[in-house]
């Protein structure tokens, strides 16, 4: 008997990757919160409660793309892809109130030092866990860009994050291990602070502009205007172009200004040539196209995203 193949979307594959992210948390959070617990490096614990953040940054992020690979419904016509949004929004929050709890715990180091113990065995084992996420961060990259998926970008800049922060950190208690001067480590706390802030604030840059409805990247539009060009030459007009990203999903819309005497299904068998070429060159798009007659004056007035008045006063 012969079975049928399940056919997985860019969603479905991506919370796989997510999946991953899970794991890669738990274990840096039990390898930074040994290391933290072997030296008492305040250091150390802003980068242990950065892994915090990353385990229910990922978590987050796992609900958003299972919610994202939901079928359209009635009450959601044009899908769930906009869910992905509420995992980037929320890893950004997350990682301002993490910057703020490690603040804290920084300036009352910074005031009241005190000494590392048991250095060089937490360093090894931050190493390591530095080591875990940069592989996951790397694979996590590769993925979303692949698959289109601001919800794993934003999780993999945010692990380098840590990486980086990692490093940081380890370059401050060795620091203080060769100097002896203790501010050391709480003033590399409060460095990892405002490059978590920075992070934070990008991850809310990017979530915005994917809830305002932002363009598709030039890269997107190139290929639209390379796959328009050739029926402009041949006399064809295009104009009310406009795009949008919803989570991985594309979404397209022009307007075809044909002769007037062409028949309904000339009209029709362009368009849908069009939107079959522009498909062939970018899967998960979704496509709206308007037939007008090139003649009509009133085919003109519907450039801008609301019809001009005059069309409506001739009525």
């Amino acid at each position: 008997m012969q079975t049928k193949a399940i056919l997985r979307t860019p969603t479905s594959i991506a919370r796989d990757y997510a999946l991953l992210s899970v794991g890669a948390a738990i274990i840096t959070i039990a390898l930074k919160g040994g290391a933290y617990w072997l030296t008492d490096s305040v250091g150390l614990l802003s980068d242990a409660v950065e892994s915090l953040v990353n385990l229910v940054a990922a978590l987050v992020a796992v609900w958003a793309l299972t919610l994202a690979n939901r079928p359209a419904d009635r009450e959601h016509t044009y899908g769930h892809a906009k869910a992905e949004y509420f995992a980037s929004a929320a890893e950004g929050v997350m990682i301002l109130i993490a910057a703020i709890a490690i603040g804290a715990t920084a300036t009352e180091r910074l005031l009241h030092p005190r000494p590392l113990e048991r250095v060089w065995l937490g360093l090894a084992v931050s190493c390591i866990a530095a080591l875990v996420n940069g592989g996951v961060a790397w694979v996590l990259l590769r993925a979303g860009h692949r698959l289109r998926s601001i919800t794993l970008i934003a999780d993999a800049h945010h692990l380098l994050t840590d990486v980086w922060t990692s490093v940081g950190v380890v370059l401050g208690v060795v620091l203080v291990q060769l100097t002896g001067w203790l501010p050391f480590d709480p003033l590399i706390a409060l460095a990892v602070v405002a490059n978590i802030i920075w992070t934070g604030m990008r991850l809310m840059r990017d979530t915005a502009d994917g809830v305002l409805d932002h363009a598709l990247p030039p890269s997107d539009q190139a290929v639209i205007a390379e796959v328009l060009v050739p029926h402009q030459q041949a006399g064809i007009a295009f104009h009310a172009q406009r795009t949008r990203m919803a989570g991985h999903r594309r979404f397209v819309s022009f307007h075809i200004l044909v002769p007037g005497a062409w028949s309904v299904k000339q009209g029709h068998d362009l368009a849908e040539a069009i939107e079959q070429q522009i498909h062939a060159r970018m899967s998960d798009t979704t496509i709206f196209t308007h037939l007008e007659p090139a003649e009509d004056a009133v085919s003109w007035d519907d450039q801008s995203l609301d019809r001009a008045d005059a069309p409506k006063n001739k009525r």
